[in-house]
């Protein structure tokens, strides 16, 4: 097992860029040596989406997973629970080597202590929108937030076109996190590449999360993080 660093992404500048690739599109054939040559190519964060068949439409990595990935890489593991009820779980994606836990605003339980639960088992704490939430719905949590991930697509598969109707929302939350004078990242996952990084970027979103475009890339995992960053 790796060292544990506490709070990886509430370490790091919320003024910075990040790229976190997403693992759902990797070849999970060879997950562990894919996870592994992020951190050669350039990645700054290892993004691993986590869905239960139930608040999305699709079933993928649990927490054995991340604990056999846990040793191929030095890179916080940025882990997004798309759960119905996400704090049932907590506990065991922190023990497996999570660094980050975000949960959806819209899942069930008391958001505010799967937070809390969060932050005390060492991790940093998100939320994260469907694209039909408002952006109002995180006030109440601003100020427990290391991170709010919108999804520009809805949430459950890989591969889907960019939804340019969510850069209004980014923008709205971006001038909520200026608000509230905190070193909050602003994430965004969903049909990201080339074509649109500089207007999520843009729009104020300092990490941005990235598979189809980044391991299906024909120029290779290094190019195409480079072209995001």
């Amino acid at each position: 097992m790796l060292n544990r660093r506490p709070n990886p992404l509430s370490a790091l500048e919320a003024t910075a860029a990040y790229v976190a690739p997403s693992i759902l599109a990797a070849d999970f054939a060879n997950l562990g040596a894919a996870v592994a040559q992020l951190e050669d190519a350039g990645a700054d964060i290892v993004h691993v989406d986590v869905m239960d068949g139930h608040f999305v439409p699709n079933l993928s990595l649990g927490p054995a997973i991340v604990k056999a990935l846990r040793s191929y890489s030095n890179l916080p593991f940025d882990v997004h629970l798309m759960l119905s009820q996400p704090y049932k779980y907590i506990e065991a994606f922190a023990q497996a080597g999570a660094d980050h836990i975000t949960v959806h605003v819209e899942s069930e339980g008391a958001i505010a202590c799967t937070l809390e639960q969060i932050k005390a088992l060492g991790c940093s704490a998100g939320l994260s929108l469907r694209p039909g939430t408002p952006a109002s719905s995180l006030r109440p949590y601003m100020q427990m937030l290391d991170l709010v991930l919108v999804m520009s697509v809805e949430p459950g598969f890989g591969g889907q076109s960019f939804m340019a109707e969510q850069v209004d929302k980014m923008r709205e939350i971006s001038a909520m996190i200026a608000a509230s004078k905190r070193n909050i990242h602003l994430e965004v996952d969903g049909g990201i590449d080339a074509s649109n990084a500089s207007l999520v970027r843009q729009a104020g979103c300092n990490m941005l999360v990235a598979g189809s475009s980044v391991f299906n890339n024909p120029l290779g995992l290094k190019k195409a993080i480079q072209t995001l960053q």
